[in-house]
C-alpha cells in the first residue's frame, strides 16, 4: 500500500472514551470483552482502543478496502482481528456478544486523496469509487447504461442536488454522443458545465460525486442494517458510537437510537404495558474549533452514542 496518502481520525479521544465508557457502570465487568471498530479505516481508532484495553480483551475490525486490510496487517497484537467485510455483516456475531460497537462513517482521507480510486473531482483518476476494489461495479460501468430517470433519482436522493435532471440529462447525452464517461475529470467538468449557480466555495460536482459514491456502494442501506446489527449483538451495557459526516447517515443514526431509545405507547390499547427501550440515548459531540482548524474535514462530523439496555429483542437476543 502507498503511504503518501494520510489519515486525520476524527473525534478520536472522545470517540473512544464514549465506546469504553460502559467499563465504568455498575456491576461486574463482562469476561474477555469483545469490542467492534466497524470501520478500521487506517485504524486510528483501533490503535487508541488497544492501547486502553485490558488485556484478556479483544477488538474485530471490519473493513471492505484491501488497502485497509493492507494497514490492519502492520498491527500484531494477539487481541486484534480484522474481517475483509462490510459492516453490515455485524449481525454475524453472537448475540449479546459484545461491549462496544464504533462506526466512522464516509469515505478516509487516502481514499479520497488516492487518484487511482475515482473517489475525488479534484485529481484525474477512473471513475470507480468502489469502497471494495476487488469485487461489484465501479461508477463507470454503471453509468455507461443507467437510465436518465435512474441517475436523476440516484442524484436527487443521494446527493440532495436540485440540478439532478439536468445532470442526469447531460450524463446520456454525453454517452449517446461521444460515448460513457471514464474518468473523474471529464464528469467534474460536465457537472460544471450543466450546474451554472453553486453555493460559495463548493464545487459544483460535489453533490453529484456524493451521490454516486452512497449510491455505488449501497451505504445508506448498509448503514441501517449495520445499525440493527449492533442492537442485536450489543450486550447490556454495551456502546453504540456511530460518526456521521452528513445529513443522510445522521438522519438514520438519529431516527434509530430515537425509535429504539423512547417508550412508545400504544393509544388502542392504553392499558398495554409501553414498548421497551432497548437504547438509551447518551447525546452528541462535534468536534471542537481547534480540531475543524486543523482538519477542515472534520467540521461536518457528529457523533451520537447510544447505551444498550438489558431489555430482549422480541425473537432474539
Amino acid at each position: 500500500m502507498d503511504n503518501a496518502w494520510t489519515h486525520t481520525t476524527v473525534l478520536l479521544g472522545e470517540a473512544v472514551d464514549a465506546l469504553l465508557g460502559n467499563a465504568d457502570t455498575t456491576g461486574p465487568s463482562p469476561a474477555q470483552p469483545v469490542y467492534v471498530d466497524a470501520t478500521f479505516g487506517r485504524g486510528g481508532h483501533s490503535r487508541l482502543i488497544l492501547s486502553r484495553l485490558a488485556a484478556d480483551a479483544r477488538l474485530i475490525a471490519f473493513d471492505k478496502d484491501p488497502d485497509a486490510l493492507a494497514e490492519a496487517a502492520n498491527i500484531t497484537d494477539p487481541r486484534f482481528s480484522i474481517r475483509h467485510q462490510g459492516f453490515r455483516h455485524l449481525d454475524e456475531l453472537p448475540a449479546a456478544s459484545v461491549a462496544g460497537v464504533l462506526l466512522d462513517l464516509g469515505i478516509s482521507s487516502p481514499q479520497v486523496d488516492n487518484p487511482a480510486r475515482g473517489f475525488s473531482f479534484r485529481f484525474e483518476g477512473p471513475l470507480d469509487m468502489r469502497m471494495d476494489t476487488t469485487r461489484g461495479t465501479s461508477v463507470a460501468q454503471w453509468l455507461a447504461h443507467a437510465e436518465v430517470d435512474q441517475i436523476t433519482e440516484v442524484i436527487r436522493d443521494y446527493g440532495e442536488e436540485r440540478f439532478a435532471g439536468p445532470i442526469a440529462k447531460a450524463i446520456v447525452a454525453r454517452r449517446q454522443a461521444r460515448g460513457p464517461i471514464s474518468t473523474t475529470t471529464e464528469l467534474a467538468q460536465l457537472v460544471a458545465d450543466t450546474v451554472k449557480t453553486r453555493e460559495p466555495g463548493q464545487n459544483p460536482a460535489t453533490r453529484t460525486f456524493q451521490a454516486f459514491r452512497i449510491f455505488i456502494n449501497a451505504e445508506l442501506e448498509e448503514l441501517q442494517q449495520a445499525l440493527d446489527g449492533a442492537l442485536k449483538v450489543l450486550q447490556p451495557g454495551g456502546r453504540l458510537v456511530v460518526i456521521s459526516f452528513h445529513s443522510l447517515e445522521d438522519r438514520i443514526v438519529k431516527q434509530f437510537i430515537t425509535q429504539h431509545a423512547k417508550e412508545v405507547y400504544d393509544r388502542r390499547a392504553p392499558f398495554a404495558a409501553p414498548q421497551v427501550m432497548h437504547l438509551k440515548a447518551l447525546g452528541r459531540t462535534r468536534p471542537g474549533a481547534a480540531e475543524v482548524a486543523a482538519n477542515p474535514r472534520a467540521r461536518s462530523a457528529i457523533m451520537r452514542v447510544a447505551e444498550r439496555t438489558a431489555e430482549p429483542i422480541k425473537g432474539g437476543a
